[in-house]
């Protein structure tokens, strides 16, 4: 043993070495709790002062409130990303988003920029992205935006700002949106610091340092807010049906007692300006059912306030979105005519109708909105969540909506059946020893329901040989991956007619104006908006059909001939076929049912009955139906076997996974 080899044993000679080092380990934890090192909350450890700029997070987060009174406000929405083990498809969706016609003053594309130049290369960015593990997205919205012309320097500073506090150079762009009535920046940035590791950004800092920072900015650079610019705000809240600061203050005041006091009448004028908004407010809330007066000069209010002020304030956003619509249009509703679709009422009827605004109901999240003028007369607001692929749909589309199912489906319960009777197991062969007459698409389908729960859970387990592993429980965690599927997608819309309505009346193809009619579905159209453009539409089509020997009048009735809707289906196909085979120099096939179609995919081709693919032989094509997954496919090989209006696909010459 070395003379300057020593193990140092902390405490009082003959303490216990262990117990000290326990009990001053406890102590340096104590000390840094009450510093506010740990951020204890609840007495739960938080992680909120991990990563970088926790120091000065804290510091910022910790300003008194009522320093800041006069500070200019700005909001800061923001959102991690996640970009690991998976491609950016999603990240380069959110950059042409938020690029999209209309954005600027003038109603054009948004430019995308950076630290250095107004014109930043989006392709470029995505590619150092590349293998990053995720991305931060940041909103950053001023209360004053509309006093600068530009906001692109603002966001720079704000920037370079950041860099500072988190002590690296930063790599994002920016987009900046005027489309709005409170102008914003759309910032992305990587998460990788300048040494090219992951970036970790302190919670505190981007829920409050971040937004404390831009207040500066913008305080600095228009000054202060003056009385008279508070109290205006203050003014126009006392009437709003939405949550405002002054419910934050009665709250506040009120405590777990739910209980205010208007006071007596004070000296001054600033007291009494107070004293007045608050009795105002106070009388708003009793109409509105959320607050009492239990004896003059003191006050209840409701346990739901917050809650019922916050829904109100959204269903006025909705309100004014639809209406905003609408006017652009040209189209008149009567207020009663706004409704706000529901998923999730079990009493909600699909809606059809045209569609007159898609957008961004949450710009941070992806979150998407349609207003549909409605076949039943009204406007609808429905919220169809997350949409990855834009191309599927447009304004100007007539659409049919409803509700996602929620809850396992045949698919699933088959495959529980079958790994009931097999010790919880499942295969293909199982499943042909368990239903002999099945088709192998229909198999096939089956095996897709497992890999796509399978990726999205991680719950059901498949071994070399194909065969499934399926828990007793198997319903209810396919329950459980429906439900997360209805929170990303709460909806599902299929386009009826990428055509406007006066193209289908007599245009030589299956139209859903055709289908109307041939199944006598008139119910639920009104006389009056969409619905009354859709009778008239109807009324039309019939004629031609007549006019066309493909329906005649018997008895006061319309007769169609039998088999119509196929009739007009093939008489489209051979029309936009033999366009399509001049251009390509190849001869048309048209495929059959249970036929195997197999070729590589050129393109999709617009049709009045739907979207069609092109599927390209040497010396052929054929025409089949189209689904939103085969873009990926693009220029490739594909294989698959016809079953009606549906195509199952796979993948590559030889046999793979089907893609649906």
């Amino acid at each position: 043993m070395r003379d300057d080899d020593f193990r140092p044993r902390l405490g009082k000679v003959r303490a216990d070495g262990q117990k000290m080092v326990k009990s001053f380990r406890n102590r340096v934890l104590q000390a840094a709790g009450l510093a506010g090192g740990l951020h204890k909350r609840g007495g739960r450890f938080q992680g909120s002062r991990i990563g970088r700029g926790a120091g000065i997070g804290h510091v910022l987060a910790g300003r008194d409130r009522w320093t800041g009174w006069r500070t200019r406000r700005v909001v800061v929405k923001a959102r991690l990303v996640k970009l690991a083990g998976r491609n950016l498809k999603g990240a380069q969706l959110h950059l042409r988003y938020i690029q999209r016609d209309g954005v600027t003053r003038e109603g054009q594309p948004g430019q995308l920029y950076d630290a250095q130049a107004d014109r930043a290369d989006g392709k470029a960015f995505l590619e150092r992205s590349n293998g990053d593990r995720h991305q931060f997205r940041f909103i950053v919205a001023a209360e004053d935006a509309t006093q600068y012309e530009d906001l692109k320097e603002f966001t720079r500073r704000l920037m370079r700002q950041m860099e500072q506090d988190l002590g690296t150079k930063l790599d994002w762009v920016a987009v900046d949106h005027f489309n709005t009535g409170h102008p914003h920046s759309h910032v992305i940035l990587r998460g990788r610091d300048d040494r090219g590791e992951d970036m970790v950004i302190a919670r505190e800092y981007i829920a409050k340092g971040l937004r404390e920072r831009a207040q500066e900015i913008v305080t600095l650079d228009l000054g202060p807010r003056t009385d008279i610019e508070i109290e205006d705000r203050l003014r126009q809240e006392v009437g709003q049906e939405r949550f405002t600061s002054l419910d934050r203050g009665l709250l506040r005041e009120a405590g777990d007692g739910r209980m205010v006091s208007i006071g007596l009448s004070q000296d001054g004028d600033h007291a009494r300006f107070q004293q007045s908004l608050k009795a105002g407010r106070l009388q708003m809330l009793k109409r509105l059912g959320l607050a009492e007066e239990t004896q003059p000069g003191i006050w209840r209010l409701s346990s739901s306030l917050e809650v019922t002020l916050r829904r109100m304030g959204e269903r006025g956003d909705i309100v004014k979105t639809m209406h905003r619509a609408m006017t652009e249009k040209g189209i008149g509703h009567a207020a009663g005519d706004y409704a706000i679709y529901d998923p999730t009422d079990p009493q909600a009827k699909p809606v059809v109708g045209l569609v007159l605004r898609l957008g961004l109901s949450d710009e941070i999240n992806d979150r998407h909105f349609m207003v549909i003028d409605g076949i039943d007369g009204r406007s609808h607001y429905v919220e169809i969540g997350k949409l990855d692929r834009q191309e599927a749909m447009a304004e100007d589309n007539i659409v049919a909506v409803a509700a996602r199912p929620i809850g396992p489906s045949q698919a699933d319960r088959t495959i529980a059946e079958i790994a009931a009777a097999h010790e919880g197991r499942y295969s293909a062969d199982l499943h042909r020893q368990h239903d002999p007459s099945a088709r192998p698409a229909f198999i096939a389908s089956h095996i897709r329901r497992l890999e796509a729960v399978r990726r999205a859970t991680g719950t059901v387990v498949r071994d070399a040989d194909g065969i499934w592993a399926i828990a007793i429980d198997h319903l209810d965690k396919a329950a459980a991956y429906e439900a997360g599927r209805a929170k990303d997608s709460p909806v599902e819309v299929k386009v009826l007619s990428s055509l406007p309505l006066e193209k289908l009346t007599g245009i030589e193809a299956e139209t859903w104006l055709d289908h109307s009619l041939v199944n006598a579905d008139p119910a639920g159209i009104r006389d009056a908006g969409f619905g009354k453009s859709v009778q008239k539409a109807l009324q039309q089509r019939r004629q031609w059909l007549i006019a066309q020997g493909l329906a005649e009048e018997q008895a006061g009735q319309v007769v169609y001939r039998a088999g119509l809707l196929n009739v007009l289906r093939r008489q489209e196909l051979a029309r936009v076929a033999g366009q399509l085979s001049q251009e390509l120099g190849l001869a048309y096939v048209e495929a059959s049912r249970g036929e195997r179609v197999e070729g590589i995919y050129r393109r999709s081709v617009m049709l009045a009955s739907g979207r069609m693919a092109v599927i390209a032989k040497t010396r052929e094509f054929t025409l089949v139906p189209w689904r939103p997954v085969m873009e990926r496919q693009l220029g490739k090989f594909v294989a698959g076997v016809l079953h009606g209006d549906q195509i199952n696909w796979s993948i590559g010459r030889s046999r793979g996974p089907a893609i649906g």
